[in-house]
Order: C-alpha cells, then structure tokens, then sequence
C-alpha cells in the first residue's frame, strides 16, 4: 500500500475511451479550435499591434492544450489492439498533419509573428526562445519561399511526406510475415522461444512458424545451428516490408526537392542548421574520423571471429561448408558463442537473474533513489476511482501497468505525472522498443502546472505456464535506456509543452538515455537488480564480473554497424544533384554500404546482385524523424559517456549529483540551448576523450 501522501494524484491519468469515430471527430475539433484562434488574431491584430503576448502567447497556449490529446490520437496506431482503431488513428494524425502543415504556412500569421520579434520586447528567455523558434518555423515551413507556384509545390511536398511517414509506419506496425519450419532446422534455438510459436497444419503439420517479431527473431539469429536457416531467417527479415520500398524512395527525392526549395543545397544542410552540429560537414567529418578509428579494431574482430566459425564448423562436422567468409546471419550466432565461450557466459543463465517484474521494480527504485522520485503501481481496483467516468479506462490494454509518479521528500513530496509501461508483443503493436510522451507538461494559464504522462513501449517475451518472463542482459539495457527517455520526460519542467522533457534536439535527445545505460554495466546496481525467477537469490559476483568483462566485446563491429545507419542516413540526404537523388538504387546503395563499413559479408559474396534485401525499407527511425539525423546516436553517445565518465562514474549511486543532473539537465527539456545545458552541467565543453578511451581508441 503507498504511503497516504502519494495515494490521490491531483491530476487524473489520461482515459483511453475512444472509438474509430470519436478520433476522427476530436482531430478535426482540435484544427477547427486552431483554425479559429488563428483566424480571431489574424481579424484583430495588425503587425503595428503585435506583441508576444497577444500573437505568440495565445498560440502557444492552444498548442499546449491540443498536445493533451493529439499525442493519443496518434499513439493508439502504436498499441490499440483493434485494426479499425489503428487505422482510424493513422487517419486521425493525417488530418491534424495536414492542418498543420496548412497553420504552419500562413502568411497573415507569420506577418504578425515577424512584427512582434522585430519589436525586440524584453522577455523571460524561455518566451524569448519560444519567440525566435515560433518565427523560424515559418520561415523553413516554406514563407521563405515567394508565394507563387514554388510555395504551393513546397506545401503539396510537405503533405504527401507526412503521408509517407505515417503509411510507412504503419506498414511496420502491421507486419504479420513469417516462416515456417521444421523442429530439427530450429535445432540450438532456446525451448522457451520454439514452444511459444504457432503450430502447424495441413501443408504445414509438424512445422513452427516463427515470425519477425524481436523475441522469435533474435534468438533464432544467436542460437540456430543450422547457417542456411539463419541466412533465410536474416534475408526475409529484411524483405518483410517492401511496400515500404517505394515509399522511402519518394520521401528522398520529396525531401531533396523540398531542402533546394528553401535554397539549401541539399535536406541534410536544413535539418541539420538548428542542431547541436550546425552543418552536415562537421557530421561527415565526425563519421568518417570514427570510421578510421573504428575500422583495424573491426577488422580485427572479424578475423576471430572467422577463426571461431572455423571451429565451431569443424566440431560439428561441417568444415566442407566453410568457404571463408563472415556473412551478416553469422553475426548474431558467433558473437554469442564467443562471450559464451571466451567469457564463460551462458545468457540464458544470466536471464534467470531478470525477472521481468522484479528487475522493473529494481530499476524504478534505482531511479527512485538517484533522481528523488517516488513510483506508485495504480492497481486495477484504483484505476476506476482515479478516472473521470468511474470506468478502468485509464490503459489501453490490460496488459499495461500504471504507475503515479512523486517527488520524494527531499524534492518536495509534489505530484509529477503518470508512467505507463506495455512490455509484451501484440499484433498490430509497434515493434521495436521506444518512449511515446502521452501528454506534455508545462505550467497553465493560471500560473498551476499541468502534468506529464509517458509510455514505454517493448516487447519482451511474455511469460510462459512454467516461468516468467525472463530478460537477457541486453535486454535489461533496452529498458534502462527506454525508461530513461520517460525519466526526461517526468522531470521536464518548462512554462511551454513545446520545449518539454525529450522535446530537444535529436542529437541531443538520446544522450540522458545513452548515459543510464553505465548503470547496466556497474556490478553494485546490477546485484540489486537481479532476483533468480525460482530462489529469489541475487545474481553471484562471477558472474557479474563476467557479464562486465564482456561489456565492449566486438565493439568496434557494433559501433561500425552504427555507422553503417549514420552514413546511408547522411549519403542519402546529401546528393550532389537532385537528378542524383532521383536516380540512386537506394537498395543497393544500403547493402554495399553496410558491407563496406561493416565489414561482414552479404549474400553478394554468394552470387546474389546488392539488390537481394531492402533493410531501408525496415527502418523507421528515418522516416520518423531521424532523416539526417540518425548520426545524433553516436553523438549523444559523446555527451553521455562525458557525463557519466566525469560525474558518476566514481560513485553512481550519488544523489547528490543525481539531483543536480535531474534539476540541471532533465529539467531544462529544450528551453535553453542544449550545449548551454551540456556545459552547464559538466563546467566545460563537452569532450571525446571519453567517448574514445570507453571503446578502447586513441583520445582525439
């Protein structure tokens, strides 16, 4: 039971109560409220007459409010368990885009907007952002542009690109592909994995059919003895979504269209201009200098790790099949044999440690104890006092659990917000594992905040009749790094939804997540996390100290792998001409590259043409939001190795320098520059030093 203070938030948790109709009916009621405010400050301000106040504050303040429930009208097509809801969301989020798109181009409101920033008012510098953001906006949403033919063809852009972004996306989320096998080809892949697969019948009696869905996929990579299944199993995986292929095609020559419109040389060159790197030379050359680093240390562990395929073919008779090469389906496999072998780890074993529900409760306490916040599981039969319609209608799913979030004494004992986390795969459900912000925070009218809510959303195994479910070691990482995302978000504490929690720059954004991952790898929190599913006994000091041994095992292949997403990334959205971009074999381009940077083997080594798969096609990230941005990774990856390295490190548990990151970093979301927040918090510029010394590199 939670102590009285933190038993009756002040705040109800969003409900989730919608229909196919009703989403649809509130996206255009949230235009039509817009539309009207801004065509009520267009009627009676004139550029003579505008201030922030009467032009920036108001929008703001509706865009504020429009975010407690456009969040979730798009987020049902990520969880909702209903086709006809997904689709409706998918809708839904169409027509607010296109509306936005419509706001975000009108000239009679920029006109005004300009006017009040060329008044140079004096401003709070959170307002003063707001001021500059509001108006630079316009101005890349295309009034940049003279009105005429190039303006109207730059919003046509806009608009279909949103359509691509959500379709594709969409397309993920449904992806319903499989495989069926046999038992004896599934042979080496864990019994827990092949009993939670569906079983055959008819043409498909005896067989198993194993789906794309991260927990049948992955372990069939690491442990399936039979090479030709792994191959078909990483080859079909990555045709899983080629209705995707044309699509991610036309978003590439729609955004380098787009990019020359506003008269940049290329869409990398727009995007990249208000981020932390400034210009996508200063990206090229951070890529390509990690990729020299990287590249002995690459070659070097792909040597032994063929030396190990060798063996392992050898021992099992199968030496005639060894031609030599490392192919991409070998990866997964030997790399887990090698920790298994080289470091005596079995994962298997090592998950015994990490029960689902008790390492989320380890976890949730380790930030409890680092951040000065308070987690209260609402159970079921509280849910229904703390709704607005006396209904549990407060989660999508029952599956989902919800917990209220505190500040703890030390920080003031106030409310914070709502934490959601939906941890198992469904179909239709998104698929890979992410941070959704439900609902922003940011301070109301009357001077009152206005509460936070934030999901997490994974997919773990589910638990089967004999044990729960059970998470490997890397998989604790994913929920480490994911829980992080929604800890920015809970801590956020700016006057405007626009700047907070995780709303800050994208190669800024993965860097307080990236930084929680050191905690994973820190032998004192991974003993108090662990709980063996059947003796409840901790996780033995051996093993940890193998589990930590094994931390930067094949990192150079890892980080190159990295590198392959952050090049293709960068490569794609700089062509040298626009009838580049039109021609390029986006396919091809994406298979040779991986292979040139990676260092593995695809199937061209086979005899198969470069155009065998289209991995582009599966990768969300850039048409989500990551176009030219997919590089922000590794950069974050600079920032939270310099923070952990010179702050926590040395003690990771001080609350003392967790209350300050929470306060100096968290808090401060997007409402002041990010690297004033970096440098802020580290008393310096922010370094690589680290960065390199963690991977084994020279310093630069």
């Amino acid at each position: 039971m939670a102590p009285k203070q933190y038993r009756q938030p002040p705040q109800a948790p969003p409900s989730f109560t919608a229909t196919p109709t009703s989403l649809l009916e509130d996206a255009r009621a949230i235009c039509g409220t817009t539309r009207s405010l801004l065509d009520k400050i267009a009627a009676e301000i004139t550029p003579e007459t505008a201030t922030f106040e009467n032009v920036v504050l108001p929008i703001a303040q509706d865009e504020d409010k429009a975010g407690l429930q456009n969040r979730i009208i798009g987020f049902y097509q990520a969880v909702s368990g209903d086709a006809q809801l997904r689709t409706a969301s998918s809708q839904a989020e169409e027509l607010i885009d296109e509306f936005t798109i419509e706001a975000s181009m009108r000239e009679d409101i920029f006109k005004l907007v300009d006017a009040a920033f060329k008044k140079g008012e004096k401003l709070d510098p959170e307002s003063q952002r707001l001021l500059e953001k509001e108006r630079k906006s316009y101005i890349t949403n295309g009034l940049g542009i003279p009105a005429g033919p190039q303006r109207d063809r730059f919003k046509e852009i806009k608009k279909r690109l949103s359509q691509i972004s959500i379709e594709f996306q969409k397309n993920l989320n449904e992806e319903h592909g499989g495989i069926w096998f046999t038992h004896k080809q599934l042979e080496g892949v864990p019994n827990d994995v092949v009993v939670g697969l569906e079983t055959g019948h008819d043409a498909n009696e005896g067989k198993v059919r194993l789906t794309f869905k991260y927990p049948d996929l992955y372990p069939t990579l690491k442990f399936a003895l039979d090479p030709e299944v792994r191959q078909k199993v990483f080859i079909e995986n990555e045709n899983k979504c080629n209705q995707n292929v044309a699509l991610f095609t036309e978003a590439i020559i729609l955004r380098d269209e787009a990019g020359r419109l506003l008269g940049y040389p290329d869409w990398a060159s727009f995007r990249i201009e208000d981020k932390m790197a400034k210009t996508p030379k200063t990206v090229t050359d951070f890529l390509d200098d990690l990729r020299v680093q990287l590249a002995p240390g690459g070659e070097k562990e792909s040597a032994h790790l063929k030396e190990i395929k060798a063996a392992d073919l050898k021992s099992r008779g199968m030496e005639a099949t060894n031609d030599g090469n490392y192919y991409l389906w070998d990866h997964r496999f030997y790399n887990r044999l090698m920790v298994e072998q080289e470091f005596s780890i079995d994962e298997q074993k090592i998950a015994e440690y990490f029960p689902l529900q008790s390492t989320i409760e380890g976890m949730l306490g380790i930030f409890e104890d680092l951040f000065g916040f308070v987690f209260v599981e609402i159970q079921p039969e509280d849910r229904v006092k703390l709704s607005e319609n006396g209904k549990d209608d407060v989660a999508w799913h029952p599956d989902v659990k919800v917990f209220s979030v505190w500040d703890d004494e030390d920080e003031g004992g106030s409310f914070v917000g709502y934490l959601y986390l939906d941890l198992h795969p469904r179909q239709g459900k998104y698929g890979h594992a992410a941070n959704f912000s439900l609902q922003p925070g940011y301070i109301l009218p009357n001077g009152t905040r206005r509460y936070p809510a934030t999901a997490l959303v994974c997919n773990f195994s589910k638990p089967t009749p004999t044990k729960p479910s059970l998470l490997k070691h890397d998989e604790v990482v994913t929920l480490f790094h994911e829980l992080g995302h929604g800890i920015h978000d809970l801590a956020g504490r700016t006057r405007y939804s626009r700047f907070h929690g995780t709303s800050v720059v994208r190669d800024f954004v993965e860097a307080p997540s990236q930084m929680l991952e050191n905690w994973c790898w820190t032998p004192s929190v991974l003993r108090s996390l662990s709980k063996h599913y059947q003796t409840g006994e901790p996780i033995p000091d051996d093993l940890i100290a193998k589990q930590v041994a094994s931390q930067h095992v094949n990192e150079a292949l890892f980080q190159l792998r990295q590198l392959h997403f952050g090049i293709f990334d960068m490569t794609v959205h700089t062509p040298k001409s626009h009838d580049q971009a039109e021609k390029t074999k986006y396919s091809e381009l994406y298979n040779e590259l991986r292979t040139q940077i990676a260092g593995l083997n695809g199937p061209e080594a086979l005899g198969m043409d470069s155009s065998w798969g289209n991995g582009q096609a599966t990768f969300g990230h850039l048409i989500g939001g990551y176009d030219a941005g997919y590089y922000g990774y590794l950069s974050s990856q600079v920032y939270s190795t310099d923070m952990f390295y010179s702050v926590f490190k040395k003690d990771p548990m001080s609350k003392a320098e967790g209350r300050r990151y929470r306060h100096m970093v968290l808090e401060k979301g997007g409402s002041q520059e990010e690297m004033k927040t970096l440098e802020d918090f580290l008393g310096r510029p922010p370094s690589t030093k680290a960065f390199y010394e963690d991977l084994g590199l020279a310093s630069k």
